[in-house]
């Protein structure tokens, strides 16, 4: 999620003023398929409790209860909500329903493995529970994975944060993450389309 609607230092100063509040909600948001920078707020949770403003062991478990909680709510969301309200959600991230269709087939195929390891790709952090809801992928199933995705990935943010808040600017280090979630986004991008041109090609030799 980008900054262009809050700017780095208002949500330092959201996350200075309400702590681990701001922390815990503003990724459970994000995860519920809220277009907010709830990513960003959690490793200004991590850089603030290696500057001594935080403590880490409170922002950590309101990291992972705020992403556990917030993809909670995106399955239900996707799971009642249906087809139609996820292409809605699409829209707001600029996804045509195309697009959507693609990501939705692939992530029946890889539900998983994109429970677990989807919150560390931009977009699909966003959209993993609602389209485990909306394939209906088994809830005690998406529980566990959530689990052990929200716990890996606060894991790492808010420790990457904590130490390496410490020799990096802020704005460099989320400006680092955000990098390697766009570089994510574009292999998941990539093993989406491939194997579609591919297929595509192979129709054209066969006509």
């Amino acid at each position: 999620m980008s900054l262009e609607l809050m700017s780095l230092e208002t949500l330092q100063e959201i996350a200075q003023q309400y702590g681990y509040w701001a922390v815990g909600i503003g990724i459970m948001l994000e995860n519920a398929g809220i277009p907010l920078p709830g990513e960003t707020i959690t490793i200004i949770g991590g850089f603030l409790a290696g500057s001594g403003e935080l403590n880490y062991w409170f922002v950590l478990p309101s990291a992972i209860a705020g992403a556990v909680v917030g993809d909670n709510i995106g399955y239900w969301i996707g799971y009642y909500g249906g087809w139609p309200l996820m292409v809605r959600i699409g829209r707001l991230f600029r996804l045509k329903e195309e697009q959507m269709i693609e990501v939705r087939v692939r992530f029946a195929q890889n539900a998983v493995r994109a429970v677990i390891l989807g919150r560390f790709v931009a977009l699909l952090r966003i959209f993993a529970g609602p389209l485990a809801g909306l394939s209906q992928m088994p809830y005690p199933k998406f529980l566990l994975c959530n689990f052990i995705g929200a716990a890996s990935w606060a894991s790492i943010m808010v420790t990457l944060a904590y130490f390496a808040g410490r020799i990096i600017p802020l704005e460099e280090l989320i400006s680092d993450v955000a990098k390697f979630a766009l570089f994510a986004l574009a292999l998941v991008a990539a093993w989406i389309v491939i194997p579609l041109w591919l297929e595509s090609r192979q129709l054209q030799k066969q006509d």
